[in-house]
């Protein structure tokens, strides 16, 4: 499991869990707080309509339950359209019964079904009969859990303040049913609106945190092989420390093996000529004859030349590997420059016998370099594939831009191509194959070069084999402004 995983789901197990908490506290806290709300205006209701029906039917300490009825059928009997958010009312949904002092029922506005019944031991009408807050939920129908009805009442009184009987609204819970479903999707879209959005802050807390663990780690694998890599530009002095011990420990190992390597190369590779050159010296101080002696200093010229050779070139590898600066790099018109070192070529490609042929797209591509050691590495990779075509063959250099925006330099060649075994190794230093039919082998050095001319160039060096026979080799250049 990937560091940026962990902190997404330690990140959604926290904040996630608490949302979810929060989201199905406030759902279940709904309606019961829609029904408290709804309580406060029936208190109102209830002593409004307790006034007015102790005024209009009490006579003689006694409420008439005929006067009743004429004072509250009119409000039940009306009709109306009244949109309340996402309900549409269009009658009087209250339920209102008056009982007597002695909480027999006179009056009751669900068509007098339940009038001349004994509410005395009902909770609304005993407590207000008692001069207290009188309020009861009940359920009208007991197997129907949505039949709940809130029941509050009020005392009706005589002009001199007694209280002759209790007037009760109810009002059914079913009522606030529409709005607690409307507010309880609003609050679940609201939640998973949220809840994405926490979602989203997450995967970008969770990319902020391992980003630089990333980078850092892709740094530090282009340093294992050998590609061209920057430091990396990271926020925070945690990681900022790390990333300078990144480098100071990249500085160290890279000064250390280069040492070991090169003093290990440049051991083996020269031993040879010094050994042929000692001999030849040893057979020269016997005086051999005139036409010994001419074959073994040339013997001495050759071995020379080739430690010459492979100290100029280390010595210009070094320094490219060793250079970080591009101040010295200028636009550079790749199509150009490889038509320059193709022309170069052609006498020796003339002598070998082999057709050397040049091919670009359209246009111009500019890149970012040092003119001078991109011709090197373009003739290099040229000067390879001649050596290794026949009499006949044919070499191709094409320039191409990439979709990708870089730009291209491929060289083509029909020769033997490169042996499966060595594919992986033709850029090490000091690596090199025999030549067709001479089995002379090169310095090893010329593909070490170009490797590190490109990664100077943050660009690529590869080869390969053609399907049809040969070996293809390519630098990849990015284009200036891409």
């Amino acid at each position: 499991m990937t560091l940026r995983t962990r902190i997404m789901l330690v990140y959604l197990l926290v904040v996630g869990g608490g949302v979810y908490y929060l989201v199905t506290r406030g759902l279940e806290e709904l309606r019961p707080r829609y029904l408290e709300s709804m309580e406060v205006p029936l208190v109102d209701a209830a002593h409004l309509l307790a006034h007015a029906v102790g005024v209009e039917a009490v006579e003689s300490d006694a409420i008439d339950a005929g006067r009743v009825k004429a004072v509250l059928e009119g409000a039940f009997a009306r009709r109306f359209a009244a949109k309340v958010y996402s309900i549409t009312k269009t009658r009087v949904d209250l339920r209102v019964y008056v009982t007597d002092a002695r909480g027999r029922v006179v009056y009751d506005s669900d068509g007098g079904r339940q009038v001349g019944e004994d509410f005395s031991q009902r909770r609304d009408v005993a407590r207000t009969l008692r001069g207290e807050y009188g309020a009861r939920a009940s359920y009208d129908v007991p197997v129907d859990e949505k039949a709940l009805v809130l029941y509050v009442a009020a005392p009706v009184l005589s002009a001199d303040g007694a209280t002759v009987g209790v007037l009760t609204v109810g009002k059914p819970a079913e009522s606030v049913d529409d709005l607690v479903r409307a507010a309880r999707t609003r609050l679940a879209v609201a939640g998973a609106v949220g809840g994405g959005l926490l979602v989203a802050l997450g995967v970008a807390f969770s990319i902020w945190i391992a980003t630089p663990l990333a980078r850092l780690t892709q740094y530090a694998r282009a340093l294992r092989d050998g590609k061209p890599a920057k430091l990396p530009r990271l926020a925070g002095r945690e990681v900022g420390e790390l990333q300078v011990a990144f480098d100071e420990m990249r500085a160290a190992l890279d000064g250390k093996a280069y040492v070991e390597r090169y003093v290990q190369t440049l051991t083996h590779e020269i031993k040879s000529p010094l050994s042929a050159i000692r001999g030849a010296a040893e057979i020269l101080a016997e005086n051999p004859p005139e036409e010994a002696r001419e074959k073994f200093v040339g013997n001495i010229r050759a071995e020379t030349g080739r430690i010459q050779r492979i100290v100029d070139q280390l010595l210009q590898l070094a320094s490219l590997e060793a250079r970080k600066a591009r101040a010295e790099f200028a636009e550079v018109e790749l199509v150009s420059l490889v038509r320059e070192v193709v022309d170069a070529a052609q006498a020796g490609a003339q002598t070998r016998g082999v057709s050397l042929e040049f091919e670009a797209g359209a246009g111009r591509l500019p890149v970012r370099g040092d003119r001078g050691l991109l011709a090197q590495a373009v003739s290099a990779l040229i000067q390879n594939a001649l050596e290794f075509t026949a009499t006949g063959g044919r070499v191709r250099a094409l320039v191409k831009g990439e979709s990708d925006g870089n730009a291209a330099v491929c060289i083509e060649d029909s020769g033997t191509g490169i042996p499966d075994f060595a594919l992986g190794r033709v850029f090490e230093r000091f690596y090199s194959l025999p030549r067709p039919g001479s089995g002379v082998k090169s310095t090893g050095l010329g593909l070490s070069l170009v490797r590190e001319i490109a990664h100077l160039h943050e660009g690529e060096a590869a080869v390969g084999n053609r399907a049809e026979g040969g070996a293809w080799a390519e630098l990849r250049l990015p284009r200036r402004g891409s």
